[in-house]
């Protein structure tokens, strides 16, 4: 399956716009937004790039705007590793940028994407003065590590009640409603679908035919998937 197709194009938003379409940033003081505005730096890549290295110092924090990106390692055998994919509104570098040390993993764009660029240093200042922003920090690191102990509660499970969990990990940070009860989220690779749940591309091919078969999911384009019921795959992964 191929990457999804996204325009590397210049977002057309203000950089105020863009800040507040971030969760981080979102309904944030129009004084703060400004400030942080002022050291916003636009960047632009192409669907396969890498983005940050493991082991570089964060020297700054990241924000998606448009496309996908996938946070990757390698393990002993120097197999890859997908720790989580991220799109639109999302962030990356935080953790680096908080304690001050190299990244723990690579940054790489699964689709083109633009992304707005602080300065580690600017935006240790913003937390340090906004309390709110500081808490909506507080808040990404509390969901991250709670779907990372979800992600590792459901690694002995069949296959498709591991692939039904990252369906459901994506449409809680990327899911958009489609009506009727329904969740849209982008219809991504198989094989980074496999990176995240622990199989292979051949077998997240089987089990997403099986869960559309089985009426829990729609593919209506190349691009989207559409969870039909979500408390139906929630139940598929109960421990």
């Amino acid at each position: 399956m191929k990457t999804i197709a996204l325009p590397l194009a210049m977002p057309e938003q203000t950089p105020l716009q863009l800040l507040q379409s971030t969760f981080l940033f979102q309904d944030l003081p129009d004084a703060l937004l400004q400030r942080a505005a002022s050291h916003l730096v636009l960047r632009y890549h192409p669907a396969g790039e890498l983005l940050l290295i493991e082991k570089d110092w964060g020297n700054s924090v990241y924000l998606i705007l448009t496309g996908w990106v996938k946070i990757r390692t390698y393990n002993r055998d120097g197999r890859e590793i997908t720790l989580n994919i991220l799109g639109p509104g999302n962030s990356f570098g935080e953790m680096a940028s908080l304690a001050a040390v190299p990244r723990s993993s690579d940054v790489v764009s699964l689709t083109a994407v633009s992304v707005g660029c602080v300065p580690a240093a600017d935006f240790m200042t913003l937390v340090q003065e906004e309390a709110t922003l500081g808490y909506r920090l507080a808040q990404l690191m509390v969901r991250r590590i709670r779907q990372l102990n979800r992600r590792l509660q459901v690694r002995e499970l069949e296959s498709t009640a591991r692939l039904a969990d990252v369906l459901l990990f994506l449409a809680e940070g990327q899911g958009r409603s489609s009506g009727r009860g329904g969740v849209r989220i982008p219809n991504l690779p198989h094989r980074e679908l496999g990176n995240l749940c622990g199989l292979t591309r051949e077998t997240v091919t089987r089990a997403l035919k099986k869960l559309e078969q089985d009426k829990l999911l729609e593919r209506p384009d190349t691009e989207s998937i559409i969870l039909t019921d979500p408390d139906a795959l929630e139940t598929l992964t109960e421990v």
